[in-house]
């Protein structure tokens, strides 16, 4: 018999082909050893099928990690002329920088001992009914949306919809979600949602700050009736700014100076609602402008913000459907009246039309704004919550209008009984008009109630010793009614009926909404089933291809990480339950920051941002805290390399920091002499660098040791975006190779699918000297710190946590740094394998990439007019997802394989590109004209294909099937290359009627 050598031959000498989990001997030289033991070793004379009984199950590692089998590695490793993956290593990343030793973290867990795991810290939460409010609500997920749409790796595996020919499903889900929240609000146009209610509010207050004409002094004023989490949150936003927020009691009347806004809530924080027009009003004559945080199903009921004279109107769409998650990650909104479009934050979905003439959806107006306009940008926010704003617009599309109202009126209707109950006791109520919050005035007795309400398996809200807030909602019954009532020592009144309002008949709300036909006309399970599943089929998400976008990290997110989100223990805790009730939840955030401190190299990890540009912020804020603890408040200078990240800059200048620009040398590195300069011309007002490692354009800097010690030399701190994380862990920790703080990206290095677009997580690591200016209390206490506030509630997105700890669990250490190194090889073996047919733009000073490769168009574009955009929209018909188009540099194609991907994927994409680029040499050549070329002409949908008026250049069969493999699995884009410019020109972003799509 003969032995498995390092080389790792193909077969056995009996023809047996080498089991594909013999990679779980694998270490990661790529030399053979016994799992769990430290010598290395040889198969020996020992039979396949003796082979084949001494092995172990996979590892986890072995089923995340794409590229596995011996022979793999070897055609890959051959190609580059490397021995080793380890040698491919360590010619790749700057010794300088790497990590001395393995990750120190415990043993790698199976699927199975994570999901034990997790069953037990679930266990240690304590469900309860939950009537807490303040912005949040207990509701039921409809099964066949919990399923079908958060369960569903069609859509939680999808990308941000920028390539819009293929993601026409999602964006007729966000769509919806506009239509919805405009109909609701009473307001034209709204965004395809927000991260959360609470910085919803901020970014209100900034776009009513540049669209208003009142002076730069002018200042905002905040109902003390807003939710105290909004109020922290509009306060961290002013105080970076510089401008003033007041905080008044509105009933009283507007207070006198200079406005430039106003921010009413409706409920407000003690449940009342009111007539607010006459107030309104006022504000316009004063010249400010009005922003209105509503309960989205209250304006079922009640006269919505846009009909009383509001400019914009923000909220949660939790109680759609959405599970509280510990908090989040929900889909806030954001509206507005017609006037404001260009001041619009977050992502808008417009309607345009196709190459044919039909009506198709994509993002228009301000897509990617902070890649283009930089420090100029409206906003840093980049993101949504669109898998959460999915799942709220199917709940409407579930209910109906009319459903809803009676959800409303039942809800209201309970909120009704439990008021006149306490009344009858002659309990104190702040108001008698309401819509689902009652609070009550029990003097000295709010702590006896609150308990003896748990004691009945219900969470009430204490404002303080003698206040008590009871919030009913969806999942209201009669028995928690009486419960609730019977906690205060009251008796119970008889019931309300629906239908009779406990507020101002003057409040009725009288007009329609959600008359669309999608709102209703969906009514079985059957029919909302098979809608979910045709707007999946419109889309490429990650359960069908490869998505190689550099910079972005599309990598599996297994259904072992993803399976317990929903379970009820995690999914069902308030965000501001006591800290008993969520033992569970604790210990995981507190394991998992230790994990990533680790990872990281830092002293600290706080989770609250619940987005990259959250957690850039954050970091920012902490940074210019630090500066203003030692009495250096003027230094406000961050300076960003002219490679990075747009948000960097969005993100510097809403930390109130100034941006000034760094050159990048030809090679892309920093541009040394250009940095001492800015460092010598800024040194007294230099607060930061932020540069993301490995950089922007794909390649190890080796001399960032040295940037970080001139910038620190000068008193600034450095900030490494952790955007790149992927080529980092395992291998370098920024924490200690000159950082200190960086955002990591949970939904890119750590597994949180993207889920078309959020939900994110932005952690930011800090080190020891930044510990007391994160959002997060660092001792380890859990309670909210004097620290900066980011975010409504303590640990963000906290019910998307679970994934990346399973992720980091599962894979372990050896597993994670594994990955790291997998994920150089494939980005490596793609640069070799393309750089002849479209060079690669940059490399290292070994000539390797790291983690991705920029493949450069502009030669070829220049030769034969084929634009970058044209081949990303050619690869739709051989089933890709683009690379990242025009970024960092225009012309050019950003591709990241991740670790995930096998090597038959990864050719097919090699086969797909290399057949794109003879397509490019016909047009060179002259055998073709580029507009009658199936690159400019791309995608093909199948009615095109077709159609029996072919006159086109090419065959059907070069449009359809341009490689032979195409003929097994076929996807065909719903709707032809899209007119972008048209949409801008003609906004639409609301549903179209039905007729729009008779064509």
């Amino acid at each position: 018999m003969a032995t498995l050598e390092s080389s790792w031959s193909t077969r056995l000498t009996d023809g047996a082909r080498a089991p594909r989990f013999i990679s779980a001997r694998l270490n990661l030289s790529g030399s053979v050893t016994e799992r769990g033991g430290s010598h290395f070793g040889r198969f020996g004379d020992r039979s396949p099928t003796e082979i084949l009984l001494s092995l172990q199950p996979y590892a986890f590692a072995d089923r995340h990690i794409g590229v596995t089998t011996p022979a793999d590695i070897a055609t890959m490793l051959d190609e580059l002329g490397y021995d080793t993956i380890d040698d491919l290593v360590d010619t790749a990343v700057p010794a300088s920088i790497r990590k001395a030793g393995p990750l120190d973290l415990p043993v790698a867990r199976s699927e199975e001992e994570i999901l034990a795991d997790l069953r037990a810290l679930a266990a240690k939460n304590v469900v309860k009914t939950q009537m807490i409010g303040q912005g949040f609500a207990d509701t039921h997920t409809p099964p066949v949306i919990r399923r079908n749409v958060l369960e569903s790796p069609a859509w939680y595996t999808a990308y941000t919809p920028y390539q819009p020919e293929i993601s026409q499903g999602r964006l007729e889900a966000l769509l919806n979600f506009q239509t919805m929240v405009a109909d609701l609000t009473g307001l034209q146009i709204a965004n395809a949602s927000m991260l959360d209610e609470s910085s919803a509010a901020a970014e209100a207050v900034l776009l009513m700050r540049r669209a208003g004409k009142a002076p730069a002094t002018a200042r905002v004023v905040v109902d003390a009736n807003v939710f105290p989490q909004t109020i922290a949150v509009i306060r961290g936003r002013a105080e970076a700014l510089d401008f003033d927020v007041e905080i008044a009691d509105l009933t009283q009347g507007l207070p006198e100076g200079e406005l430039f806004g106003v921010v009413l809530q409706q409920p407000g924080n003690d449940g009342t609602i009111s007539e607010q027009s006459a107030l309104i009003a006022a504000a316009h004559e004063r010249g400010a402008m009005v922003t209105v945080i509503a309960d989205l199903l209250s304006l079922t009921l009640i006269t919505p913000p846009g009909e009383q004279g509001a400019d914009v109107a923000v909220g949660n769409t939790q109680r759609f459907g959405v599970p509280l998650f510990f908090g989040g990650p929900h889909a806030a909104y954001l509206a507005i009246r017609t006037g404001l479009e260009r001041a619009l934050p977050g992502r808008l979905v417009g309607v345009s039309r196709d190459s044919a003439g039909d009506p198709a959806y994509r993002l228009t107006l301000q897509t990617r704004e902070q890649h283009i306009r930089r420090e100029k940008a409206t906003s840093n926010i980049c993101t949504a919550q669109a898998l959460l704003a999915i799942t709220a617009s199917m709940y409407a599309v579930y209910h109906g209008p009319a459903g809803l109202t009676a959800i409303a009126e039942r809800t209201h209707a309970h909120a009704r009984t439990i008021a006149a109950s306490l009344a009858a006791a002659g309990i104190q109520l702040a108001g008698e008009s309401f819509f689902d919050t009652v609070v009550a005035t029990v003097p000295g007795r709010a702590d006896a109630v609150i308990a003896a309400a748990c004691d009945a398996g219900i969470n009430l809200r204490r404002i303080d010793a003698d206040t008590v807030g009871v919030s009913t909602s969806e999942t209201t019954t009669a028995e928690h009614v009486a419960a609730v009532v019977a906690s205060f020592g009251a008796e119970l009144a008889p019931a309300a009926a629906p239908g009779d309002p406990g507020f101002d008949a003057a409040l009725r709300r009288s007009s329609e909404f959600m008359s669309h036909p999608i709102f209703n006309s969906m009514r079985s399970e059957t029919q909302m089933m098979r809608y979910l599943r045709r707007l999946a089929d419109r889309d490429l998400a990650l359960d069908r291809t490869m998505i190689p976008l550099g910079s972005c990290t599309m990598k599996l997110n297994s259904t072992a990480e993803m399976e317990s989100i929903s379970w009820p223990e995690f999914a069902g805790i308030h965000p501001y339950v006591p800290e008993d009730q969520s033992r569970g939840w604790r210990e995981l955030i507190a394991d998992l920051e230790r994990r990533l401190v680790e990872i990281t190299g830092y002293a600290g990890i706080s989770l609250q941002p619940n987005s990259g540009a959250q957690g850039e912020y954050a970091g920012l804020l902490a940074i210019r805290g630090y500066h203003r603890a030692n009495g250096n408040e003027s230094r406000t200078v961050c300076l960003i390399p002219a490679s990075a990240h747009g948000t960097n800059a969005a993100s510097a200048v809403l930390a109130g920091m100034r941006v000034v620009v760094v050159q990048n040398t030809a090679t892309g590195t920093i541009d040394l002499d250009d940095l001492r300069a800015k460092i010598d011309a800024n040194r007294a007002e230099l607060a930061a660098i932020m540069i993301t490692y490995p950089s922007t354009y794909g390649v190890y800097d080796a001399d960032v040791r040295e940037v970080c010690d001139l910038v620190h030399e000068a008193g600034g701190q450095v900030y490494i975006d952790g955007a790149n994380m992927n080529a980092l862990v395992g291998l370098a920790q920024p924490g200690q190779f000159g950082g200190d703080v960086s955002h990591l990206n949970l939904h890119k290095t750590f597994a949180i699918p993207h889920g078309g677009g959020g939900p994110g997580v932005g952690p930011i690591g800090v080190a020891e000297h930044l510990l007391p200016y994160v959002p997060n209390d660092p001792t380890g206490t859990y309670s909210v710190s004097a620290g900066i506030p980011v975010v409504a509630t303590l640990f963000g997105s906290a019910g998307v946590l679970p994934i990346s700890y399973a992720y980091i669990a599962m894979m372990g250490g050896e597993g994670l740094t594994r990955a790291t190194k997998t994920a150089l090889l494939s980005a490596n073996y793609i640069a070799a394998r393309l750089t002849e047919h479209f060079p690669v733009l940059f490399t290292g000073a070994s000539g390797l990439v790291a983690h991705e490769c920029i493949l450069d168009l502009r030669e070829l574009t220049a030769q034969s007019g084929v634009t970058a955009e044209d081949v990303a929209k050619r690869l739709i018909d051989f089933g890709f997802h683009a690379p990242t188009l025009a970024f960092p540099v225009a012309g050019t194609l950003m591709v990241e394989p991740t670790e995930s991907e096998d090597l038959g994927e990864i050719e097919r994409f090699i086969s797909a590109m290399v057949t794109i680029r003879s397509e490019i040499d016909a047009i060179i050549a002259e055998r073709i004209a580029l507009e009658e070329s199936p690159l400019r002409n791309a995608p093909h949908t199948a009615s095109a294909v077709v159609s029996t008026d072919w006159d086109r250049a090419y065959t059907r069969e070069e449009a359809a099937y341009p490689v032979h493999t195409l003929r097994q699995d076929k996807y065909f884009p719903p709707v032809g290359r899209i007119d972008g410019a048209f949409g801008d020109r003609n906004l639409v972003c609301s549903c179209p009627a039905p007729e729009a799509f008779e064509n």
